[in-house]
């Protein structure tokens, strides 16, 4: 079988994480064994599953941001790895700079690998190993939400403190509705 890079990619609650439970559901009605992950510090709405905004949810493994191919097999076992077809990662805006190269590697190694990720942070800039994985994808489904101002599709995650837009802090702030909304170019408050 050949491998294949598929990446999901656009603003937060554009459907990114339902999309992947989707492709790895009719993975799983295919009859494929499917692997699914996400970043340890993805802790929202569980620890041990990928739970979409909605509610929907399955069972996943978690995985440090900084992950090789050696430490996958060490996590997962080197069968349970060799016999996966597909490889699902949810969040991978988190995982570090080796990432794309982990993907790389299961792609050639027969995998069928299924990455979804923001593809910007709340600044509008490039987020992550996402940029590099976009490059690398043979598949890119770029998704958009409804902007919560003005009602058209939206491409940009807004980051919001007491209900405004947020004009500093770190790039990461795990959060949903609480402290994000999605909104168009034309909306967005960049915090320049």
């Amino acid at each position: 079988m050949a491998g294949k890079l598929e990446v999901i990619t656009g603003c937060m609650f554009a459907g990114k994480t339902e999309e992947l439970l989707r492709r790895v559901e009719r993975a799983r009605i295919a009859r494929k064994r499917v692997l699914l992950f996400k970043p340890s510090l993805d802790t929202r709405y569980s620890a041990e599953e990928v739970v979409t905004h909605y509610g929907r949810a399955l069972p996943c493994h978690r995985l440090p941001a900084e992950i090789s191919l050696e430490e996958l097999e060490r996590l997962v076992g080197k069968e349970e790895l060799a016999a996966a077809d597909v490889m699902a990662f949810d969040e991978a805006h988190f995982f570090g700079a080796g990432f794309p190269s982990l993907c790389e590697s299961l792609v050639y190694r027969g995998k069928r690998v299924i990455v979804a990720g923001l593809d910007l942070n709340f600044r509008g800039e490039p987020f992550g190993p996402m940029p590099e994985l976009l490059a690398l994808a043979d598949e890119v489904l770029k998704l958009q939400a409804v902007c919560v101002v003005c009602g058209r599709p939206a491409t940009r995650s807004q980051r919001l403190i007491d209900g405004e837009p947020a004009r500093e802090g770190p790039e990461i702030l795990i959060g949903g509705l609480e402290s994000y909304e999605a909104r168009c170019r034309d909306c967005f408050v960049p915090p320049r």
